[in-house]
């Protein structure tokens, strides 16, 4: 037996589409920006395991001299970025759609049930619900993401103006500066971005075509409770 049943109200779906794109822009942009000064690494004392990025990189994308391109690009799209989360993190305040998305004390528990369904060692279905507990963890926490990018990425545009923000990033120990700190916190926020963005797209091709249109029209076909629920995380 399946009938439809409403997921998702238009609101998030135009809030998710939007942003889709925007993200897209403010990451090209951003690596543009990135090439006049590609410090960060992955490694330890002098010995480096990965560089962010070799010059074959910027040479095969086309991303090399294009610093004034990429901080036009970046500081508009930045304002579309700033627009879209502020209206989206309103509607689901006010909406009560808060209440599916933020974590609970059982989503910790949920979450550890879905990690052990994805690797085939629990064999029974996870119970139905709009958001399960790893999804309210990962949606929650690319909301934090979010801020997290456009608060140190004023501090980056701005730093004298709004040294208020680049004052709070600096505390003694680390010993160095708001500006430094704002840069390295931004660039690693975008890589948390790129690898929810990959696990994203992953989870929704293991899941299928029913949540995809869910997200598109708002429906999702619903099955016996018998037969097991795709899910996206």
């Amino acid at each position: 037996m399946k009938r439809l049943e409403r997921k998702h109200p238009l609101a998030i779906r135009w809030f998710h589409w939007i942003n889709f794109p925007v993200l897209f822009v403010m990451m090209w942009s951003g690596l543009l920006i990135y090439w006049a000064n590609d410090v960060y690494r992955v490694g330890f004392g002098s010995h480096t395991l990965l560089h962010f990025f070799p010059e074959q990189f910027y040479e095969r994308f086309n991303l090399s001299s294009r610093l004034a391109e990429g901080m036009a690009w970046h500081f508009t799209f930045a304002w579309f970025f700033a627009l879209n989360g502020l209206l989206y993190v309103l509607f689901v305040a006010f909406s009560g759609e808060w209440r599916y998305l933020l974590p609970t004390r059982k989503s910790f528990g949920e979450a550890f049930q879905v990690v052990l369904h994805d690797l085939k060692i629990r064999k029974s279905p996870l119970p139905r619900a709009k958001f399960n507990g790893a999804q309210r963890f990962a949606y929650t926490g690319v909301v934090v993401m979010g801020f997290g990018s456009l608060v140190t990425g004023l501090a980056i545009y701005k730093p004298i103006q709004l040294a208020i923000i680049t004052r709070i990033l600096s505390p003694s120990f680390l010993g160095a500066s708001g500006y430094e700190v704002a840069r390295w916190l931004h660039f690693w926020l975008t890589i948390g971005f790129c690898g929810f963005f990959l696990v994203h797209v992953a989870q929704v091709i293991r899941a299928g075509w029913n949540n995809f249109r869910a997200m598109i029209t708002g429906f999702e076909v619903v099955r016996d409770e018998t037969e097991e629920t795709p899910h996206v995380a």
